[in-house]
Parts: structure tokens; sequence; C-alpha cells
């Protein structure tokens, strides 16, 4: 499980398989329309051919990030930013249906906006909902709490923009929602996983009191065609 290759490379393996009708292409390279999300597929063994590719498909003044290990960039491209991340696997049958989720959809995504730029879980766009499945707790009608599926790659899906209005935080929402999406994920024969920040200890804690098991450390990167 933990270093499985997919795993390793998630942004490449969502847009060449399971998400490979929401990728933008050029050869071998693959991101997803900025809409989405800002995430770039490089193939494991990158050449040159392919980073001209990724700059000719993100165009001059324009950044991507991708999750890997080291690589180091071409001369073509800069970095913009970089930080670390760990990656977390799910334990055997650790999702749970909580009956009082609702399922989200378009017409929320400008509350979902709202709450991700508040909480800032990570990047969540207009059209990031078409990812996957998101859920949320509302309270009096209104969103105080969401999570939902971002990467989907083979036999693995990612939980993504788990957040809680600071209002409402030491209430275990943020567990249970996870724990929701998690069966939702199991039921379709998946095993669920997630990123968090290299300096998130709150949320790493979490991660572990809950069973998840460490697969890999890797980093983000935002570079952009020089």
């Amino acid at each position: 499980m933990a270093g499985a290759p997919v795993l390793l490379n998630p942004s490449y393996y969502a847009l060449t398989g399971p998400h490979a009708g929401l990728a933008e292409s050029r050869g071998r390279v693959r991101r997803y329309p900025p809409e989405v999300a800002p995430f770039l597929g490089l193939p494991d063994d990158v050449t040159d051919q392919d980073w001209a590719d990724a700059a000719e498909l993100l165009g001059a003044g324009h950044s991507a990030a991708y999750k890997r290990l080291d690589l180091p960039l071409p001369s073509s491209f800069k970095l913009v930013q970089q930080f670390g991340l760990v990656q977390f696997v799910a334990p055997d049958a650790f999702g749970e249906p909580d009956p009082e989720v609702v399922v989200l959809g378009p017409d929320d995504v400008p509350e979902m906006v709202a709450l991700t730029a508040l909480t800032e879980p990570g990047p969540f766009r207009t059209r990031t909902i078409e990812c996957g499945r998101y859920v949320g707790l509302r309270r009096d009608g209104e969103l105080i709490a969401m999570a939902g599926e971002r990467y989907k790659l083979p036999g693995y899906t990612e939980i993504s923009a788990v957040c809680t209005h600071p209002a409402y935080r030491g209430q275990g929402l943020a567990s249970r929602l996870i724990r929701d999406v998690a069966a939702g994920i199991e039921a379709a024969g998946d095993r669920p996983f997630l990123h968090t920040g290299a300096t998130n200890t709150s949320a790493i804690r979490l991660y572990e009191r809950l069973g998840w098991s460490v697969s890999n450390r890797m980093s983000v990167s935002i570079i952009e065609p020089v």
C-alpha cells in the first residue's frame, strides 16, 4: 500500500486514469482546467519534451502545481513556491455513513468557495465539485463544515477540502465528514487517502488518532514557465 506508484504521482495518474475526462493535454502532459484544480500531471519519467509540452500547455505567466518527490526543474521553469506534504492512507473499513450530512451540488458552490476561502484547507475552485462527491453539515441553514473527493486514481480516491467554520471547531465535525466520505469511497471499491501540510501538526495528530498511516512524504511545487 505505502509507496504505491500511483500515490507517488497522484496528479498524473488521476488525469490519465479516472479523471481523464477532465484533462487538458499536450503530448504526455496533463492538467486540470484551472477552474477545477491547479494541478499539473507529469509522467514518472519526465523528458525535455514533456517539460516543453508543459510550458506550452500552461502558457507564459500561468502557474500550476504538482505533487511529487524531488523533481529537478529545467531552466525553462521557475519555482514560485514549494512546501512539504504528508500523505496518509486510511485503515481498513474506516468509513461510516453519517445520517446528518447533506450531499452538496452546484447550487452550493458559492457557499463552498466561501467556506474554503475562510478556512484554507487547500485549493477549492468553482468547478472542483466535478471531481467527485462532496458533503457538508449545516446549522440553521448555514454550511459550517465540508469534505469531499478530489483525486481519483486507480484503486484510490483522495479526501480533500476538509474544513470547519472556526465557530464550530472542536465538535468532531471533520472526523465525521472524513468517515462519511471514506464510506462512499470504500463502497466504490477504492481506498481513501489524503494530504496535509507537513507543518499542520493538528491535522497530522487527527489522522494519526483516527488510525491513518503515512504512505509518503512529498512536496507540492508551484511552477511557472519562464
